[in-house]
């Protein structure tokens, strides 16, 4: 590589430059303060990500970089600009819980930002050896953070079970790209490309597709390979299972794309029944599980592995309107996410701490009026009842599905709505007809924030969505380019 590529290279990833520099002053700041500069540390990171997010929106580098192993377009920049909003979301709400959940550590701040860098080079990812250091990155950062409160039993044991099915996942993902490499002998996505253009895939390939899939439909919680996602969300500290909810999220759906668009494409057939199997089955494992579950962070968890289904219901489809509808998917249900576990974070008694029982949100339409206002359009929202986000995201993904022919799967699709609508509109029920059980404590200011500006986006959608569907759509189109 020769000087000027890498000073090309390093212009083209300056975004991830500045965490990854920044991670590491910050992490000295720590160890030579102690405990004592976490608050300082903690500004500073989020400083970190909103300096990283302002440098994609003014620069908007486009091209490749180290020999082709990262990539910066138009796709990978929308993605990252969502997940740098999730993760700046989740570090400011978790400022007003530092210290009840025992998060009040320099470290905290300083793994959050080095998952981040992680999620964002997943997403610039052109190569499988890239994708596979990206995503070990930000893996272990998590483990960590799910396991950070060594005080709590529930914490430690999210933090065990994540980690050890994190790394049968991660051994999965490495054994199908050894396969993909010895049967096109080559990494970069776009030379992978141009083998299996070339004629029918051989079956040690398809087996390379398969296990390189359920790496990454771990990572998103997708069925089969969801079963630490209710046990993780349970476990971890609410911060932490914000955070998890959406950066890493976005990372892993925006690599899951990416591959099978630009690696996978001219085997479609074969990827397709793959995310076709892996869509339903989410969707309906996720409507269905939590309809008994009593513990909110549970059912947010089993609501998560539902909305993964509905995302790849786009991606099925497998041309640019399916994408874009996946990309306006992701980017509706982040926030969705984020302002439901703000008013989760909330439910705090003056006297018992944190709460998370659905039972406990009786009657909180008289006790918090705005809260429930709030909560109650965030669950219309996660339904999909029309005129709120939720029902454009779901809308779309099918709309992709019917113009595909993928009739059967868009039908399975709406009736997993509507079995799943039942454990939202319980929340609903118990918030504005059950008698109230007590009054929670004062909520910080930056939940009120992040989950007021939440109500008022899946309110507020169908009068200024439509630049936000365009930009997912030039977006989408750049990955076809």
């Amino acid at each position: 590589m020769t000087v000027e590529t890498l000073i090309a290279s390093l212009h083209l990833v300056t975004p991830e430059l500045i965490l990854a520099v920044g991670a590491m002053v910050l992490l000295m700041i720590g160890v030579f303060s102690g405990d004592r500069s976490t608050n300082v540390v903690t500004g500073l990171a989020v400083a970190l990500l909103v300096f990283s997010g302002a440098w994609l929106i003014v620069s908007d580098p486009s091209g490749q970089a180290f020999n082709g192993a990262y990539i910066a377009d138009g796709y990978s920049r929308f993605m990252k600009i969502l997940a740098l909003i999730g993760s700046i979301t989740a570090m400011i709400m978790a400022v007003g819980h530092a210290r009840y959940d025992h998060l009040d550590k320099f470290e905290f701040p300083v793994l959050l930002v080095l998952a981040t860098l992680g999620v964002m080079l997943m997403i610039s990812a052109n190569n499988l050896i890239t994708l596979y250091m990206a995503l070990e990155l930000q893996s272990l950062a998590l483990y960590v953070v799910a396991a950070i409160n060594r005080d709590s039993l529930r914490s430690t044991e999210a933090g065990l079970k994540y980690f050890v099915l994190g790394a049968l996942s991660s051994g999965m993902l490495l054994y199908g790209m050894s396969l993909v490499y010895g049967f096109t002998g080559n990494t970069g996505f776009e030379q992978i490309a141009a083998v299996l253009s070339q004629g029918e895939p051989g079956l040690g390939l398809i087996f390379g597709l398969v296990f390189v899939l359920a790496g990454l439909a771990f990572k998103i919680s997708a069925v089969p390979f969801h079963m630490w996602t209710p046990d993780v969300y349970e476990g971890a500290p609410t911060p932490v299972t914000a955070f998890l909810a959406a950066a890493p999220k976005i990372g892993a759906m925006a690599i899951l794309v990416r591959i099978v668009i630009d690696a996978f494409l001219p085997i479609f057939a074969e990827w397709q029944q793959i995310v076709v199997f892996i869509s339903i089955a989410s969707m309906v494992l996720g409507s269905v599980a939590a309809i008994g579950q009593k513990n909110i962070k549970r059912l947010m968890a089993y609501s998560s592995i539902g909305h993964m289904g509905y995302a790849l219901v786009g991606l099925a489809a497998g041309n640019d309107t399916g994408v874009a509808g996946v990309l306006l998917y992701m980017m509706i249900y982040l926030v969705m996410t984020l302002g439901t576990f703000a008013c989760i974070m909330a439910m705090r008694r003056k006297e018992g701490g944190n709460v998370e029982s659905i039972d406990d949100l009786a009657g909180l339409s008289t006790t918090r009026p705005f809260m429930a206002f709030v909560l109650t359009a965030l669950m219309f929202s996660l339904a999909g009842i029309p005129p709120l986000a939720g029902f454009f995201a779901k809308y779309f993904v099918f709309v992709a599905a019917i113009e595909a022919k993928l009739y059967a799967l868009a039908i399975i699709g709406v009736v997993a709505s509507v079995i799943g609508a039942y454990y939202y509109l319980r929340i609903v029920k118990v918030m504005w007809f059950d008698e109230a059980k007590g009054e929670f404590d004062r909520t910080a200011i930056e939940l009120r924030l992040v989950f007021g500006l939440s109500g008022l986006f899946v309110v507020g959608y169908v009068l200024f969505g439509g630049p936000l569907g365009t930009a997912a759509e030039a977006a989408a189109k750049t990955l076809f380019n």
